[in-house]
């Protein structure tokens, strides 16, 4: 797991061919926007995360983010003991993000 700036998990992202996104926060939250292409599995369901989790291809690269970067990195963290070798959190989450927001 790593904690990534804006500026690093943008231009890794793009030159990362094996990615994905992935959006941490609530339904609620996702009305705010979403990065495009992302999937979205909300922490705050728990098991059903882990769940969720356990059916995503542990060979991609994640980049994680959700409102704040902190359940992200929450995120990152279960990701990593579950086996993912790159889980990549977005510091200052989605509240900060400068990038293209789809609605």
């Amino acid at each position: 797991m790593a904690d990534l700036t804006q500026l690093e998990w943008a231009e890794q992202l793009k030159s990362d061919e094996n990615a994905a996104i992935l959006d941490v926060r609530t339904e609620e939250e996702l009305e705010e926007g979403r990065i495009p292409n992302a999937m979205h599995l909300d922490i705050y369901k728990g098991q059903e995360f882990v769940d969720g989790l356990e059916k995503l291809d542990k060979s991609k690269s994640y980049y994680v983010y959700c409102r704040s970067g902190n359940r992200s990195g929450q995120a990152c963290a279960i990701m990593d003991s579950m086996g993912f070798q790159k889980a990549y959190n977005l510091k200052g989450g989605f509240m900060e993000w400068q990038g293209e927001v789809a609605p």
